[in-house]
């Protein structure tokens, strides 16, 4: 387990406006083998993340979760093929809103997360959403090359006759005279 970080149970739910109101957090260092949705564009599911996630309601009484997570993401580098391990350090605002009106309201650098019907959040799916955002489309593995040459072609292709110099002979041809 990362050091620091309690290695506690996650509760399944927790309801969102008592968190916020209570101004309530989560600390954890889960595996990253719980994710599911995750595991699909990982090369493998070992290693961990530690997480936080903070509740609360700014200077403009918007509420939010806070969520930082640190850890680390095995992928496969589509240049080499090698396994490497994406480093993972971020942090996100999330204002939690009811309504696609309170969704526009929002401050500048908060992303929206709706809380359902039920109030109820799940704080791994949150972690997981980000963890799946922060994977690269195309993985590199940081000081990889990139394979950018010029292959030529091989010298029997370059010396073998044009199939189309035969037309271009019979076009210059002029019509009613003699070779």
């Amino acid at each position: 387990m990362s050091a620091g970080v309690p290695n506690v149970p996650v509760p399944e739910t927790v309801d969102a406006w008592r968190m916020v109101a209570s101004r309530r957090g989560i600390e954890a260092c889960v595996p990253l083998e719980r994710f599911e949705r995750l595991r699909s564009l990982l090369l493998d599911a070992e290693g961990e993340v530690a997480f936080t996630l903070d509740f609360g309601r700014d200077e403009l009484q918007v509420p939010y979760v806070e969520l930082h997570v640190t850890g680390g993401l095995p992928l496969q580098c589509q240049r080499s093929l090698e396994r490497f391990v994406l480093p993972i350090d971020l942090t996100q605002r999330l204002g939690l809103v009811r309504s696609e009106a309170e969704e526009a309201a929002l401050p500048p650098g908060y992303e929206a997360l709706e809380v359902p019907a039920d109030d109820l959040l799940a704080p791994l799916d949150i972690v997981e959403d980000e963890l799946i955002l922060a994977v690269p489309v195309i993985p590199v593995k940081p000081g990889s090359e990139a394979v950018e040459r010029d292959w030529p072609a091989p010298v029997e292709e370059q010396e073998r006759a044009n199939p189309f110099a035969a037309l271009a002979e019979l076009k210059n041809k002029t019509p009613g005279k003699p070779d």
